[in-house]
C-alpha cells in the first residue's frame, strides 16, 4: 500500500466508530452500477470496502444491482433506463461520459455518482461547486492529462518522429486532438490520430499505427480503453511499441508508462460521495470534485520485454518503477 492511501485509510478511521450509528436502523438501502468494468477487479475493492467502513454492508443493509457491471457501451441507455424504473438510492456510473449521458437521459430525480471527461463542458452539471441536479462526482481532467502524457512519451522515446494517439472518436472531440497534434508538432512530433468506437476495432487501430510508422502511441483517456486495457497492453506488447495510459493502474498490470490519479483512490472518494447521499445528502449540494494526487508509474520490465531503454532522467521522476 502506498503512503498516501495508508494515510487516506487513517483519515477515515478515525470516523469508524461513529458509522454504525449513522444508519437508519433496520433500513435496506439499494445501490444500482452502470459500467464497462466487471465487478471483479481491485477498484470495486476498494469501492465497497470504503462503504463498509462507513457501515454500507452488502447483504446486511445494502443491496447492490448487478446488472449494470461489465457492460458493452451500446448497453447503457438500456440498463440505465432499467436501473432508474427500480428506483435505487444511488446509482454509480464508472463507465465515464457514455454511461453518464445514459443515465442523466434515464432520470433526473434518482441520484447518480460518477466520472467523466469535463463534468461542466459535457452537460452533466451547471457547475462544479453546485451542481444544481441529480448528479454529483469527479471531473477528470483528461485533455489537460492527455497532453502531460504526450510529453512524458516523448520524453520516453526521444527520438521518435512519428507517434500515435488511440482515441475513442464518439468521446474525444476534435478539437482535443487538434490541440494534442499541434503540441506535437511543436517539439518536432508527427502526431497521427486512430480512431476507434467499437472494442472490436481496438486491434486494427493499433496494428495501423504500427504500419504507419509510429514509433510510440498515446492512449488518449477513455472508458472503452480503459476497459480494454489487457487487449491493449498485448497488443503493444506484441508489435513492440511503448504505448501511454491514462491510469498508474495500467502500468503496474504490464503497460509500458501511465500518469495520472490513481484509480483504487477515486473509487474510494467516490464511495465517500455515495456514502454521503445515503445518509441523506442531495446531489446538487454535493461539490464536483478533481483529482489532486498524480502519479507517473513506468513499467521497466515492460521497456525491456519491446526492447526500449527507458531514460535515466526519466526513471529518476517516476513515482514507482516496476522492475
Amino acid at each position: 500500500m502506498k503512503r498516501r492511501e495508508f494515510i487516506t485509510l487513517l483519515g477515515g478511521a478515525a470516523a469508524w466508530p461513529l458509522a454504525a450509528h449513522a444508519q437508519e436502523a433496520g433500513r435496506i438501502y439499494r445501490l444500482g452500477f452502470l459500467t464497462g468494468r466487471p465487478r471483479a477487479i481491485r477498484e470495486y475493492d476498494a469501492f465497497f470496502d470504503e462503504l463498509r467502513r462507513d457501515g454500507f454492508i452488502e447483504g446486511q443493509n445494502l443491496i447492490v444491482d448487478a446488472r449494470g457491471f461489465g457492460l458493452r457501451p451500446e448497453q447503457f441507455a438500456e440498463i440505465a433506463a432499467a436501473l432508474a424504473r427500480s428506483n435505487p438510492d444511488v446509482i454509480f456510473s464508472a463507465g465515464g461520459d457514455p454511461s453518464m449521458h445514459a443515465l442523466k437521459a434515464a432520470t433526473q430525480t434518482v441520484p447518480i455518482v460518477g466520472g467523466a471527461e469535463d463534468m461542466v463542458a459535457s452537460g452533466l452539471v451547471a457547475s462544479l461547486n453546485r451542481p444544481g441536479g441529480n448528479i454529483t462526482g469527479f471531473s477528470m481532467l483528461s485533455p489537460e492529462l492527455d497532453g502531460k502524457r504526450l510529453d512524458i512519451l516523448i520524453e520516453a522515446v526521444p527520438s521518435a518522429r512519428r507517434m500515435g494517439a488511440l482515441a475513442d472518436l464518439t468521446q474525444t472531440p476534435q478539437s482535443h486532438i487538434k490541440a494534442l497534434q499541434d503540441a506535437a508538432r511543436s517539439r518536432g512530433v508527427e502526431l497521427s490520430v486512430f480512431g476507434v468506437a467499437r472494442s472490436e476495432d481496438i486491434a486494427s487501430a493499433i496494428d495501423a499505427a504500427k504500419t504507419s510508422g509510429a514509433q510510440a502511441v498515446n492512449v488518449l483517456a477513455a472508458s472503452l480503453l480503459s476497459a480494454n486495457r489487457r487487449l491493449i497492453i498485448e497488443r503493444m506488447g506484441a508489435l513492440r511499441l511503448p504505448a501511454m495510459y491514462q491510469w498508474p493502474e495500467i502500468a503496474e498490470e504490464g503497460g509500458f508508462a501511465a500518469y495520472g490519479p490513481r484509480q483504487t483512490l477515486l473509487f474510494r472518494q467516490r464511495a465517500q460521495m455515495v456514502v454521503k447521499i445515503l445518509r441523506g445528502a442531495k446531489p446538487a449540494d454535493i461539490p464536483v470534485e478533481q483529482p489532486t494526487q498524480f502519479e507517473l508509474v513506468i513499467n521497466l520490465q515492460t521497456a525491456k520485454a519491446i526492447g526500449h531503454e527507458v531514460p535515466a532522467a526519466l526513471a529518476l521522476r517516476a513515482d514507482n518503477l516496476i522492475e
